[in-house]
């Protein structure tokens, strides 16, 4: 995992990298920095690459990395698959070989093609004077585009900084809908930009490259030559929809399994455990070795929802079973309730009761100590550290203002708010936890943090989804489905990578290896979920059938619940907000 940049002068002016950037640049890989100059006189333009490394497998290797013909390569990925890479390699030298012996458009569009797993990539060809760029199919890891105000020079970088004074508010990030290949000459041939796009699959129509400076033109590239997707297209078969038979309106564990005593469903699920079992596996392995086998090297975003319950029955698969595993779980401060004075109308029991509230005692942490609770009884030898993440209002406004804007900058809405301060804290992994009735203070150490996301998008588990059900049936359930996958890069992925690797640590998403996506997308819809049943059975029922295999309990019916309203800090400010519109909290001070 890296931070990344790469400015581009398109003039004899000298390439120019904000103190600001470079900092948060550095948040993301504090292992090792180093930044490379490349100029050019015919045609004229200058290039300055900085790179910033966390180290990850392999032996430790600095970035920007070259090989013998001046070819620069900047990766800020995984390799999980498609390419082979060996536990003691790094995937950084493995991707620059490989694209060292193309030889042409189509070889570079191959083996970037091949690779499965998160990315974002610019790659500096010297000869041929271009610059290929772009980000994985899901768009797993952020990428922004600038561009100058002169129009004469651009920046593609990992983050950069809500300033609109800088010259960097009209920062983008770059469209997961392929790789990009600039052409330097076309700038001093005829005064503006030629980009090729080389898309996943044939590109819609309809799709726009939004808020870009009239001198840069996308075409499509001229061979026409697309990249292979890594997943197939999502069933959308509607028609031979099995009827529910056994919708009581209850929720409850023997739902469950009544529904696993079908050979089918019982395979099913099973089938599920097995490719997400691997998803987990090839993402908690071949850690880099630490000297304290009392650290934890793997943590889980945590609210003790189904979602990463199963992750951390997984991971304990796969984790050496002498290292712990961390549970982040994130609460911000109730509110003190106007009535905790007292009136008259209440007797002292119900005053005594409230006043002793615990303020940090949100859904999130409830259902997470009960979380807890299950993973225990399943593993017992292993050292579970249930990090509590308590934070006020007044820690909150400040590092939203320090930190947070900028990270989640160029995404601007009360819900990019919301779960970006959120998973910010979260993944921070300051807080404390119990031992008896003793509470110790503890900073999360593990560079890899899993996280959940991509099982709601994908098996029908936001309350959206029972409404387009409602509304338009299976049908339209299958199309919401289907663009879910399709947005997820521009509405989630790029923000938290942002924010999670602000802490020097990776995220890494399961449920979106490609694999998983693959045995999903060939499923019906109604094998993934089954609206018709009530909350906490319906939504993700597949996922609910896998966990009931995996030997969870009560967690495995528990109603889907956003974290922003699981963690409470959406009762932090205005009630009366909806979530798409603008934040002005995420105005830089």
């Amino acid at each position: 995992m890296c931070g990344i940049c790469c400015v581009v002068s398109l003039t004899s002016s000298q390439c120019v990298l904000h103190d600001h950037v470079y900092e948060r640049l550095r948040h993301r890989g504090p292992d090792r920095s180093q930044d490379v100059t490349k100029s050019s006189s015919d045609p004229d333009y200058s290039c300055l690459f900085s790179a910033h490394v966390l180290h990850m497998r392999g032996s430790l290797t600095p970035q920007p990395l070259q090989d013998d013909d001046g070819n620069l390569l900047l990766w800020n990925g995984e390799v999980f698959g498609g390419l082979t890479v060996e536990p003691e390699e790094n995937d950084t030298k493995v991707i620059l070989d490989q694209l060292s012996s193309c030889r042409s458009p189509s070889d570079v569009s191959s083996v970037l093609s091949q690779v499965k797993g998160p990315w974002a990539i610019i790659y500096y060809q010297k000869e041929e004077h271009c610059i290929w760029f772009g980000r994985d199919f899901f768009g797993r890891r952020s990428l922004l585009w600038s561009w100058g105000s002169d129009e004469s020079s651009f920046t593609l970088t990992s983050v950069s900084r809500r300033s609109p004074d800088l010259g960097t508010s009209n920062c983008l990030e770059v469209p997961a809908v392929g790789v990009y290949r600039l052409d330097l000459k076309s700038w001093s041939q005829r005064g503006s930009l030629k980009v090729e796009v080389y898309s996943w699959g044939h590109l819609d129509s309809h799709f726009t490259w939004e808020g870009l400076p009239s001198s840069v033109s996308f075409v499509i590239n001229d061979s026409g030559l697309v990249l292979s997707s890594p997943v197939p297209p999502m069933n959308m078969n509607v028609m031979d929809a099995e009827p529910n038979s056994c919708n009581s309106g209850r929720t409850s564990l023997d739902d469950l399994r009544e529904l696993l005593k079908s050979t089918g469903k019982r395979e099913m699920a099973r089938r599920l455990v097995d490719v997400l079992g691997e998803a987990v596996r090839r993402r908690v392995q071949h850690l880099p070795h630490t000297s304290n086998p009392d650290q934890a090297q793997v943590a889980i975003l945590f609210s003790g929802g189904i979602d990463s319950m199963i992750l951390a029955v997984l991971a304990d698969r796969y984790v050496p079973p002498d290292r712990p595993i961390d549970l982040l779980n994130v609460a911000f401060k109730l509110q003190e309730s106007k009535t905790k004075q007292g009136s008259g109308k209440k007797g002292r029991h119900d005053q005594k009761e409230h006043a002793i509230q615990p303020k940090f005692d949100v859904p999130d942490r409830i259902t997470g100590r009960d979380g807890l609770r299950e993973l225990t009884a399943l593993s017992p030898s292993r050292k579970w550290n249930f990090v509590e993440i308590n934070v006020t209002q007044e820690e909150l406004r400040e590092m939203r203002g320090k930190n947070i804007c900028h990270l989640v900058h160029p995404l601007d809405t009360v819900l990019d708010d919301s779960i970006g301060c959120a998973v910010w804290f979260a993944a921070r992994g300051t807080g404390f936890v119990s031992e008896g009735t003793r509470e110790r203070r503890h900073s999360s150490t593990a560079k890899v943090v899993l996280t959940g996301i991509g099982a709601d998008e994908q098996l029908a588990g936001y309350s959206r989804h029972r409404v387009r059900f409602k509304t338009s049936g299976l049908q339209g359930l299958v199309k919401e489905l289907d663009m879910e996958l399709g947005r997820i890069s521009s509405r989630n992925l790029g923000r938290d990578d942002r924010i999670i690797a602000d802490h020097g640590k990776e995220a890494r998403f399961p449920y979106l290896d490609e694999d998983v996506v693959s045995f999903l997308n060939t499923l019906p819809v109604w094998e993934k979920a089954d609206l018709s049943r009530p909350r906490g059975l319906g939504e993700k029922l597949l996922l609910r059938l896998a966990a009931v295999e995996l030997g969870l309990g009560p967690s495995a019916v528990l109603p889907k619940r956003a974290m922003q309203f699981g963690s409470r800090i959406a009762k932090l400010e205005n009630s009366h907000e909806k979530a798409s519109e603008k934040c002005t909290r995420l105005i830089a001070n």
